[in-house]
């Protein structure tokens, strides 16, 4: 009886704190809960908009700004087309080829891209930062150092940028680049000087494009002919490939130094070509990297043009006997004092000059050494 009575009890408790929980959700709780209040709060000031922040005077940022803002305008957009005849005599159709980049070169109109942009097209256009396009004639190119000049007429052309000295950057430069990557206009990028003295392949078989500045900038299909600017804002280099196994950037990009592009722009825009100086003799890739791999320091002559200095000194020309084997003749070892080990030496050191130049030429001929001054003379 006791029991059930408890039970009942215990009943009754459990289903009044239900009610009691009920209400309490539904609204109606006692006056002294403070939880039940509803008071009006406090108005909450307003935030004050934040002020801009602008990179003060003397700071990385703040260079980085006005070195664009400088810069932009000298730097262009080139497209370019090419003429496709249609099928069964259709006519001739102008189709969109490639996009890329080029920079102010003179007073006079002259852009300077690379020549891969142009390669292969019949038109090319250039537009400037404030919108406006013309239509460009090439004045010339020189596919050995991938460099091309345009031209175009106008007025109020943009200034030309201001080509550093001769002499190479130092690893650990600030560089900035600036150009149209993937056709996204003027586009900035950042880096340093990575290494100097980088060698590519040329477009013609054997050919190597030697002296180039590498860098970290971004650099990306579009941003070729574009400059690479120092802190100063000057050129240091022209933007002319990537090391990239996807096609984007990885970090890795080469561009012709400011000592090359010095000495063949003039050039293209004097006759339209350039001719690199040489030393008139004769030599061959394949035929030197071979006796090199003999064991042979220094670069084989395989001709010398009669009544030449080189003829006067007592240069030899190799011989071939009739079961292909070579008896060399004169091997050049050093210009300038400098040791030459391989041909690429030899070129690499004879395309940093001038025709009409003298150079000091070191021969062996037959275990006895000569040298020899020589006039370099304007390739072909």
């Amino acid at each position: 009886m006791i029991r059930g009575l408890l039970v009942g009890a215990i009943l009754a408790l459990v289903l009044g704190l239900g009610i009691g929980l009920g209400i309490g959700a539904s609204g109606w709780l006692p006056e002294w809960l403070p939880v039940a209040r509803q008071e009006s709060a406090p108005p909450v000031a307003p935030v004050p908009p934040a002020e801009l922040v602008v990179a003060p005077e003397g700071s990385e940022e703040r260079a980085n700004i006005d070195l664009f803002q400088r810069a932009r305008d000298s730097v262009v957009a080139i497209s370019t087309s090419a003429a496709r005849r249609g099928l069964f005599g259709a006519a001739t159709t102008e189709v969109p080829l490639g996009t890329g980049s080029g920079w102010v070169w003179d007073g006079e109109g002259h852009i300077l891209t690379n020549a891969h942009v142009i390669q292969g097209a019949s038109s090319a256009s250039v537009q400037l930062a404030d919108g406006r396009a013309f239509d460009a004639r090439l004045v010339g190119a020189d596919t050995v150092h991938d460099l091309a000049v345009l031209q175009i007429e106008g007025e109020d052309l943009p200034a030309p940028l201001s080509l550093a000295p001769p002499e190479p950057p130092q690893v650990g430069t600030k560089v900035l680049a600036i150009g149209n990557p993937f056709g996204l206009d003027w586009t900035l990028t950042t880096g340093i000087v990575s290494a100097l003295e980088r060698e590519l392949p040329g477009d013609q078989a054997g050919a190597i494009r030697r002296g180039l500045i590498q860098t970290d900038a971004a650099i990306n299909p579009g941003n070729s002919g574009g400059p690479l600017l120092n802190s100063a804002g000057q050129v240091i280099g022209v933007n002319t490939a990537i090391y990239s196994p996807s096609g984007g950037s990885a970090g890795i990009g080469f561009a012709i130094p400011a000592a090359t592009v010095g000495r063949v722009v003039p050039e293209l825009i004097r006759t339209g070509h350039y001719s690199p100086p040489t030393l008139g003799l004769l030599f061959d890739a394949r035929i030197n990297s071979a006796v090199n791999r003999q064991g042979l320091d220094g670069v084989l002559v395989l001709d010398v043009p009669r009544g030449s200095e080189a003829e006067t000194a007592g240069v030899e020309a190799a011989q071939f006997t009739r079961d292909g084997r070579i008896v060399p003749g004169s091997v050049i070892t050093a210009v300038e004092g400098e040791p030459v080990a391989t041909l690429d030496d030899l070129l690499a050191d004879i395309d940093a000059r001038q025709p009409g130049e003298e150079v000091a030429v070191t021969f062996e001929t037959g275990g006895k050494e000569t040298t020899v001054e020589m006039a370099l003379v304007a390739g072909e």
